[in-house]
């Protein structure tokens, strides 16, 4: 069949469908940029054409979730940073400059079998350098560490006659230290800031999915009334032809001048739904600026063209989709991880632990300074410990039974939500080809109705119809023409819900923040 570009233009119908030449093409920017023009005498007014895709941009950009997202990402991404650097190499230097002490202390004193009180006067001067790294094994934190440290002292006693001991002190060593049977700390707070990262990515992506459905809901809303405008229009015009084919009538036939009492007031019942959707356009309009940060002195038009493109969506891909390419899943799987290292960290509680300690190093003490790094002794020093709970009265069995429950919660969490991700693309399929099955067949219908008006003006100016039937054409077309709306706009809805199940648009074979050129903040380093 072709196309009757004319017919096109003047319904707002861009596929397969051919509207009435009686009226000619009629569009919703310019008299509604007039009206606004004239509500707003005096200032200057620029007008903005509205895509879902401009209103998508404006969103973003004055959007303050989307900000407080950037800065939780931020935020998430220096607590990772800083875990991550508890990897590298810590230096300190610890010092006492000075440690002056003059007490008195009660002393056992074996040789006469009573505690004395010593008053002990002394100063201490003393710095203890650390180099101190995380041992690492094949990219693992071992949860132990190995240092470098260089303790040197100067330590003088003064007696109650005055008189100083002077003592100097230097030693260095290696130590490594490790902890057995027994959480991993730094491994599960490095985990644990890697999943804080990526939670605040996952509802980075969340919050924009969600943002660009609320605008798309806007729009089509905005859409809506943009249309329900031009059908009012169209009617208006085809009324308008009526009247003026009674007034021919009745000047010919006076007693049909009835004829054109009835056409005036179904013009004028038309005209006054006109103005009310001119004012539902210019109320959700303002509305609009206001969500979008827009300038008062702005005015906002929409060519409302009805464009029905079949989209084809395969179930078993929407379904892979919906599984991978959205944050739910992921944010169970994170979830049942953190559970799991909870899991751990709750085994670890009141339970068998051990430290190993080992030290090697040289050391020497002298009344001179320079004396002191030179022949030094041998120094090394073994130390295991162990912590053995007895009787905790049952305690750290039941925290751990509750560990596990919430692990098998989650677990349950995690098969349900695929059951429900299944069954609801599969439905959501079938809505979108059922109103777009529907919207294509309106469009169709709706070139019916057109050619019928088109085809009952002329029988009535030939005598061989009704007014009646002409006004009830006129009113079929109408009606058509808004069930063709509400069946574009069903088919744009369930196109929506399907991209939000699946973060996927299936109209542009894209994911939705690659349509929209949405990316992640940039990771600080």
């Amino acid at each position: 069949m072709m196309r009757d570009e004319s017919r096109t233009e003047k319904w707002g119908v861009g596929v397969s469908w051919m509207g009435s030449v009686l009226v000619a093409s009629l569009t919703i920017a310019g008299p509604l940029a007039a009206q606004d023009q004239n509500a707003g005498e005096g200032g200057a007014q620029t007008p903005i054409e509205m895509t879902l895709e401009r209103m998508v941009d404006l969103s973003l950009d004055n959007s303050y979730r989307i900000q407080n997202l950037n800065m939780s990402i931020e935020r998430t991404q220096h607590r990772l940073n800083a875990e991550e650097a508890r990897l590298k190499t810590n230096v300190s230097l610890d010092l006492s400059v000075p440690e002056f002490e003059s007490s008195a202390d009660p002393r056992w004193n074996s040789t006469i079998g009573i505690n004395e009180i010593i008053h002990e006067t002394t100063r201490r001067w003393e710095g203890n350098l650390s180099i101190r790294q995380p041992v690492v094994l094949f990219g693992y934190p071992t949860n132990g560490y190995l240092s470098l440290n260089n303790r040197v002292y100067r330590y003088n006693q003064i007696g109650d006659n005055g008189q100083n001991d002077l003592r100097y002190y230097n030693r260095y060593f290696v130590r490594y230290t490790q902890p057995l049977f027994q959480p991993n700390n730094l491994k599960n707070n490095l985990e644990d800031a890697a999943l804080d990262l990526e939670v605040a990515e996952l509802e980075f992506y969340g919050d924009i999915v969600e943002l660009v459905d609320d605008v798309s809901d806007d729009y089509f809303q905005l859409f809506e009334d943009a249309y329900g405008r031009l059908i009012n229009e169209n009617l208006v015009a085809n009324l308008q032809l009526a009247v003026d084919a009674a007034t021919d009538i009745a000047q010919a036939f006076p007693d049909r001048a009835i004829e054109l009492n009835q056409a005036l007031v179904e013009l004028a019942n038309a005209e006054a739904q006109l103005e009310q959707s001119l004012s539902d356009f210019r109320i959700r309009a303002a509305s609009l600026k206001t969500r979008l940060n827009i300038a008062e002195t702005d005015s906002l038009t929409l060519d409302p063209v009805i464009m029905v493109n079949p989209v084809p969506i395969d179930v078993a891909d929407a379904t892979q989709f919906a599984l991978t390419a959205t944050p739910r899943m992921r944010q169970l799987d994170i979830q049942y991880r953190r559970n799991e290292i909870n899991l751990d960290q709750t085994r670890g509680r009141n339970s068998f632990r051990l430290n190993l300690n080992f030290s090697y190093g040289r050391e020497a003490a002298d009344s001179y300074f320079r004396n002191v790094f030179g022949d030094p002794t041998n120094t090394y020093s073994v130390d295991v410990t162990a912590s053995i709970p007895i009787w905790d009265g049952g305690e750290r069995r039941e925290r751990i039974a509750s560990s596990e429950i919430s692990l098998e919660q989650t677990d349950l969490r995690i098969e349900q939500a695929e059951t429900e991700i299944v069954r609801n693309v599969e439905n959501e399929v079938l809505n979108v080809a059922e109103f777009q099955n529907r919207a294509l067949s309106m469009e169709q219908t709706l070139l019916l109705a057109s050619q019928l008006s088109e085809s009952t003006l002329a029988l009535y100016v030939g005598g061989t119809a009704s007014m009646f039937d002409l006004l009830q054409t006129f009113r079929t077309e109408a009606q058509t023409a808004d069930n063709l709306l509400d069946a574009y706009v069903g088919w744009r809805s369930s196109l929506l819900r399907i991209q939000r199940m699946t973060y996927y648009d299936f109209e542009f074979g894209v994911p939705v923040l690659e349509r929209y050129g949405v990316t992640l903040p940039s990771r600080g380093t």
